[in-house]
């Protein structure tokens, strides 16, 4: 039996500081939703640094071709999955604090496994970035995510499940 409401759709990262547990917004958000249980369940974000992370605004992670810890880590930030990207599903979600987004780049449908966590209310990226998850427990683990671009001694999520699976 699960601790989470809904594990199927609930992801458990484990930080160096703890666990954050986070519910997704497959109502909102499907295909992001799916593709980040598909990388989870491949093991795919096991080992990957948080490669953008800036005090007030959000904390980034998810680069599975280039952000592996002990890696060359130069890189970082500017890859994705070997799978093709996706499409944007912008809705009225607000990007308020603990709101998972999918991080893309100037492209508004190049969103591919990276995403952010807003360490606070950031509505400027409302409508323009795909919301698809929120912190539901141990915001205080993400809140102590080093700070960095890149951070000089980058934190890694050491294992990201889906809480179904665990």
């Amino acid at each position: 039996m699960s601790a989470y409401e809904d594990p199927e759709n609930t992801i458990v990262i484990t930080l160096k500081s703890g666990t954050v547990a986070i519910a997704l917004l497959p109502d909102i958000a499907p295909a992001h939703c799916a593709r980040m249980k598909e990388l989870a369940r491949e093991g795919a974000y096991d080992g990957v640094v948080f490669h953008r992370v800036i005090d007030g605004f959000m904390a980034q992670t998810g680069d599975v071709q280039h952000g592996l810890a002990g890696g060359d880590l130069r890189r970082a930030g500017t890859g994705g999955s070997d799978k093709p990207d996706l499409p944007a599903e912008f809705s009225g979600i607000p990007h308020d604090r603990g709101t998972l987004g999918a991080a893309r780049s100037s492209n508004p449908n190049s969103a591919n496994s990276q995403f952010f966590i807003n360490f606070s209310d950031n509505h400027f990226l409302n409508r323009q970035y795909t919301v698809y998850g929120r912190v539901i427990a141990g915001m205080e683990h993400v809140d102590a995510i080093t700070r960095g671009e890149p951070p000089a001694n980058p934190d890694q999520m050491i294992s990201v499940k889906v809480a179904a699976d665990a």
